[in-house]
């Protein structure tokens, strides 16, 4: 099956409201520009210098598609990260929250961002430690910042064999984010709950997700 097909197959039992990304970490240009001419209309990247390429090269079409920043964001790519994507849902600390606003503060940009919540605490992963406390307090910095719009979280679960383990750090994820949404800070608008990818997100999606990120379900194995 084509991996037009394989989007649209899979557009088609994801819910309407749910939004799909497409992860576009190692794949051609070949296969994104396919996808979205089958009407996809968000692309995500793992990093600002593979994401650069693929703009470049994709033309008009990178216009098509809004771009999400899925990988961590390192303080000296944030310049050539604003030329290129729409959000960034990675915040993992007050720093880089900080460090983003100013740069985007001074083009003149308003960035939607999301925080990224380690949820099962793994030493190799990014993200900010799944401590409700530690989440409200950055959710509350980001709020004081005029160029960041805080709207949603995202996270990555643990690696696990049956998707169906992957459902109590959903439900978790989930409990943050009504929390968190429940505060009713300025400046921000909880809409987007990022987790799920190709192997869970049917049980992220029933936990709650209204965004997954999906690579070989749609593209096939690397």
């Amino acid at each position: 099956m084509s991996i037009a097909n394989n989007y649209q197959k899979t557009r088609k039992v994801i819910p309407g409201n749910v939004t799909i990304i497409l992860a576009g970490k190692g794949r051609t240009n070949k296969e994104i520009e396919e996808v979205i001419d089958a009407g996809a209309e968000d692309l995500g990247e793992n990093y600002v210098q593979e994401a650069e390429r693929m703009y470049e090269v994709l033309g008009e079409k990178a216009g098509k598609v809004k771009w999400h920043m899925i990988g961590h964001l390192q303080k000296n790519k944030i310049n050539k990260a604003l030329k290129i994507f729409d959000v960034i849902q990675t915040i993992d600390s007050q720093e880089i929250a900080e460090a983003l606003n100013e740069r985007a503060e001074k083009i003149g940009k308003t960035v939607p961002v999301y925080i990224e919540v380690n949820i099962g605490d793994e030493e190799a992963k990014s993200g900010v430690k799944a401590d409700y406390r530690v989440i409200e307090s950055l959710a509350r910095g980001i709020s004081q910042l005029q160029s960041l719009r805080l709207e949603g979280l995202m996270t990555m679960e643990p690696q696990v064999e049956n998707p169906e383990d992957s459902r109590p750090y959903f439900q978790k994820t989930k409990d943050i984010f009504d929390r968190i949404k429940d505060l009713n800070l300025p400046n921000v608008d909880m809409k987007y709950l990022s987790m799920g990818i190709s192997g869970s997100y049917k049980i992220a999606i029933e936990e709650g997700s209204n965004m997954v990120r999906l690579g070989t379900v749609i593209f096939g194995e690397r």
